[in-house]
């Protein structure tokens, strides 16, 4: 088994998005992937990188019509366990080769960007996500902010001297390539040079968790009326650019222009 399958043979990925923090990603993704579905008729969903269908089941339970593809066998068989009209295969974001150009309206690229390293496989991830979007169609991708992965791992969790000492970041504590083995860590000239080289459009981009993550032990002692009062707060500003690097992920929404 590969690291990532190991990883995910372990992590449950439902537990992280039910918890509150998740609950602010999840419902912050939410509410974007639906703007994008109400501007086409009957659209057709792709989810690449579906992990254990958190997204997808939950928008085939919608009504909508969702294929999703994922790498790791395990999350693939607990998302076929859940017995949704959702159509999943294994596969890889690098090689769409199941699935014809053209044929899906909306377009989830939301895990593999964590763990896809080096420029040249990002840009051919969402190279192939683009292929197989309609002209028009929307394209959600989501990263991991490198600033969020300084914060937290680096100074809360002490560990930023080591990370110095082993030589894995930059003299601007930009995460170098490798850092991490499993996850890879960027900025928004990084989001911008992978959307250059793929010839997409950004519509917007979102914080997609915001503040939740570095404030997750006082989100947990809220009581319900302050945790929805934080998610009201966290709505309105998760457009804002300045919310971008405190994020821990953020949702690029980007554009397939017509020919």
């Amino acid at each position: 088994m590969t690291e990532l399958e190991l990883y995910y043979n372990k992590f449950n990925e439902d537990k992280r998005l039910l918890t509150r923090r998740g609950q602010v990603e999840f419902v912050t993704s939410m509410k974007y992937i639906h703007e994008a579905l109400n501007k086409y008729d009957n659209p057709a969903v792709l989810d690449i990188g579906a992990g254990t269908g958190r997204y997808s089941v939950a928008l085939a339970q919608e009504g909508y019509d969702v294929t999703a593809v994922e790498l790791v066998k395990y999350n693939l068989g607990i998302l076929k366990k859940k017995g949704s009209s959702v159509k999943a295969y294994q596969g890889n974001a690098l090689n769409l080769k199941r699935f014809a150009d053209e044929s899906f309206d909306v377009t989830l690229l939301f895990g593999p960007m964590y763990h896809l390293h080096g420029f040249e496989e990002k840009v051919r991830a969402l190279s192939e996500a683009k292929r197989v979007t309609k002209p028009g169609g929307t394209i959600l991708v989501a990263y991991i902010m490198n600033d969020y992965c300084i914060m937290n791992y680096g100074f809360m969790e002490q560990n930023i001297k080591e990370a110095v000492v082993k030589g894995v970041l930059d003299e601007t504590f930009h995460c170098m390539e490798g850092a991490n083995e499993l996850y890879d860590y960027v900025r928004i000239e990084d989001i911008d040079a992978i959307n250059a080289a793929a010839g997409v459009k950004r519509e917007k981009i979102i914080s997609a968790d915001g503040l939740a993550n570095h404030m997750k032990f006082y989100l947990n002692r809220l009581d319900e009326e302050s945790f929805e009062l934080f998610l009201k707060y966290h709505l309105s500003v998760c457009e804002r650019m300045d919310m971008m690097g405190t994020s821990a992920h953020t949702v690029d929404i980007l554009q397939k222009n017509h020919s």
